[in-house]
């Protein structure tokens, strides 16, 4: 998920800053999904970016 569009600039930068260290972090992270709502996060969605 990103971060709201309501969020200040301050905040937003924080939340990617965070991101990025967390996925550097993570050994074998190959595909990263971005969504702007859950129904964008479908299971069937998941499955066909993970294949």
């Amino acid at each position: 998920m990103k971060s709201p569009d309501s969020s200040r600039v301050r905040m937003k930068m924080v939340y990617a800053s965070s991101k990025d260290r967390f996925k550097r972090e993570l050994d074998g992270i190959q595909v990263e999904l971005q969504a702007t709502d859950p129904s964008e996060m479908s299971f069937d969605i998941i499955k066909s970016r993970a294949l």
